[in-house]
């Protein structure tokens, strides 16, 4: 019989006839894993290095990779280019399909992304989590060519129960934007398969969290794949999107990927646990239990004011633009126009059509100008559909000194900031934030500014807030225009934006415009209407007053110290991060020595006793491994570590929320 160890080509140079490897779908991967048996799982790692460099191509549009004389798999994706059945990778050897070779080069290929992949789950109304895919098997089940995932088949192995927007850019246009036809809101109780699905998720995730990055290889990472399946099935998009979020964040973190922090990857370990905590205790609720398509409720007649653009460049290739919107009651909305296409595809939205009910507007003029709505369609994230039976007419636009848009910088920042917490905390619509402030100068990549009181004065221990780019990349405007208001010190601007909660008094400004009434501040061209979209236009010499006027800094450029930086609650977040990449033996380790808890006596004396207390229980637990006169563990689950894990980070999310508010007043 043909040998199943790996003879792939692992220095060949991909510039000398290699191809990539296709996209392949999660489910296809985590079935070949699975039909492996124990022995040969132990060298699915090694096996899968050098597959993608040994690459090349093959017939009828095919990818073929070689191990040996013997043995040839090849790749032959679908229209889509992705692989998405079992038969369209296929190996010369005897034992395909349940060889190592097709194993190794499915699992070097990267994933495929949710969007790519055919509906899996069409959920029922009132259902909320679905309950079928559109191919007609049971969501209860998942199957893959009528087989279920995780039944044996006959190579043998132990079957074992060990096993992150799309990668959305966190703005809410990572993903193409349904038709908006009106849908109910309300999603139902969660269904038998949404609950199982939950408590696989969650199995996987804690076995993947308790191996850590160090030994958290193709075998551990099928699991989670096949629990991601399930979501999948069950109409769980958010847990799916989660668990593949994980997956690739894993992956890159072993090949040592330069883009790959250590810190995001904690949070996606995060993110997952808890969606799957959710939905295995039955809870669920907006954001976790939701259908894959966006539902859009009848929202009646509307009229909208634009308020800016923000541009929308992902990490996964997708490009576009957001309107933000505002009605006379002070409700936000927004219309997007988010596809693949990356930077140009950016570039170009904003001043593309607007696609909303035979509107002749672009996105340019929506966001000076305004719509009235018949027949609108609104999502619970107030998108504003296209679908049949919308009709808009594009009104007069109006000043950010108009109301209802002077109401959005009538209010306090740090009253703003309190009440979005408080918001997202409920899964509620989150609005941006208005303010004027004066220019103080720069500090590193920040923007120092500090908050006008009503009067257009300055408080005395006002605190420094920190504007940073609302989008990093060069080619976007957002960085240049804030290093030409840093070389105005004394400016006053009036300023939309989005808080940064995961950084002390930090805003991502959207948009800047005049203060009223004030002498020293910007002058904008009449037609673009008293305001500026950082992200699309550039503010150019002529925009700032004239000599003269206070263009001396008043106060320090110092930030001062960062409450959420400077507290010791830097100790927990190590030690989780430790647990990702170590897994549990590393946070186990942190505890062993003659002073078992050494590090958490600064965490009591700043008073943060209840992390001391988490933190403590957490790396009691990954040390708690009892076993029998054996050896063999009587407690192998990693459910009560997983839980602790997590109750330690839910805590140091909540307490850096805290002095994030904090440093707001």
């Amino acid at each position: 019989m043909t040998s199943t160890t790996s003879g792939s080509e692992s220095g060949t140079d991909p510039a000398s006839g290699g191809v990539p490897l296709p996209p392949v779908a999660p489910e296809v991967l985590a079935r070949a894993v699975e039909d492996l048996s124990a022995r040969l799982r132990k060298k699915l790692d090694a096996a899968v290095a050098g597959c993608a460099a040994a690459a090349r191509p093959g017939p009828d549009g095919g990818v073929t990779v070689r191990f040996g004389e013997d043995a040839v798999v090849t790749l032959r994706p679908g229209a889509s280019g992705v692989v998405t059945e079992a038969g369209q990778a296929v190996c010369g050897c005897l034992l395909a399909p349940r060889c190592l070779h097709r194993a190794a080069v499915l699992g070097a290929a990267p994933l495929a992304d949710p969007s790519e992949l055919p509906d899996a789950a069409a959920p029922e109304a009132g259902a909320g989590a679905g309950t079928s895919p559109a191919d007609g098997t049971g969501a209860d089940t998942g199957t893959e060519a009528g087989r279920p995932l995780g039944a044996r088949g006959s190579t043998g192995g132990t079957d074992t129960d060990a096993p992150s927007a799309s990668g959305g850019d966190g703005r809410g246009g990572a993903a193409p934007v349904g038709d908006g036809d009106a849908q109910p809101l309300t999603p139902g109780a969660l269904t038998p398969g949404a609950l199982a699905a939950g408590a696989a998720l969650w199995t996987a995730a804690a076995e993947a969290l308790a191996a850590g990055v160090t030994a958290g290889g193709a075998v551990v990472q099928a699991e989670l794949l096949r629990a991601a399946h399930s979501a999948r099935l069950a109409g769980l998009p958010a847990a799916e999107a989660a668990a593949l979020r994980v997956v690739r964040g894993l992956r890159a973190a072993r090949e040592r990927d330069a883009a790959q922090r250590l810190t995001d990857l904690t949070a996606a370990f995060a993110g997952l646990l808890r969606v799957a905590a959710l939905l295995a205790s039955g809870t669920g609720g907006p954001g976790v239990s939701d259908g894959g398509r966006r539902a859009y409720g009848a929202g009646g007649s509307l009229r909208v004011q634009g308020l800016c653009r923000e541009p929308v460049l992902s990490a996964t290739g997708y490009g576009g633009v957001v309107t933000h919107l505002l009605d006379s009651d002070g409700a936000h909305y927004s219309v997007s126009d988010v596809r693949p296409g990356g930077l140009a595809r950016t570039r170009g939205a904003g001043a593309a059509s607007v696609a909303l009910g035979g509107g002749v507007l672009d996105h340019a003029g929506l966001a000076r100008g305004g719509l009235r709505v018949v027949g609108a369609t609104v999502s619970a994230d107030g998108r504003l559909g296209a679908g049949r039976g919308v009709r808009a007419t594009p009104v007069p636009g109006l000043s950010w000194s108009q109301e209802p848009l002077a109401a959005l910088f009538a209010r306090p920042a740090a009253e703003a900031v309190a009440a979005r917490q408080a918001d997202g905390a409920a899964g509620s619509v989150v609005a941006l934030l208005g303010c004027d402030v004066r220019v103080e100068g720069a500090a590193g990549e920040c923007l120092l500014v500090r908050e006008l009181n009503a009067d257009g004065t300055v408080r005395p221990d006002a605190p420094l807030l920190r504007l940073r780019p609302a989008h990093p990349h060069p080619e976007l405007a957002h960085t240049a225009n804030l290093r030409r208001l840093a070389g105005h010190p004394g400016l006053v601007v009036r300023i939309l934006g989005r808080p940064d909660l995961d950084r002390a008094a930090t805003l991502r400004p959207l948009a800047v415009g005049p203060v009223p009434g004030a002498e020293h501040t910007l002058r904008l061209p009449q037609e673009w209407l008293d305001r500026a979209d950082l992200g699309y236009d550039r503010l150019q010499g002529s925009h700032f007053p004239d000599g003269g006027g206070p263009r001396t800094a008043p106060g320090s450029c110092d930030p001062g110290p960062d409450p959420l930086a400077d507290s010791p609650l830097w100790r927990v977040r190590r030690l989780l991060e430790a647990g990702v990449a170590g897994g549990r033996r590393a946070v186990a380790g942190s505890g062993r020595g003659p002073e078992p808890l050494p590090a958490y006596g600064p965490l009591r004396r700043a008073g943060f006793a209840a992390a001391a207390d988490l933190v403590g229980a957490l790396v009691l637990e990954a040390d708690r491994r009892p076993r029998n006169a054996f050896g063999r563990l009587t407690e192998p689950s990693a459910d009560a570590y997983a839980r602790a894990w997590l109750a330690s980070a839910t805590h140091l999310e909540a307490a850096g929320r805290s002095l994030v508010a904090a440093s707001w007043s």
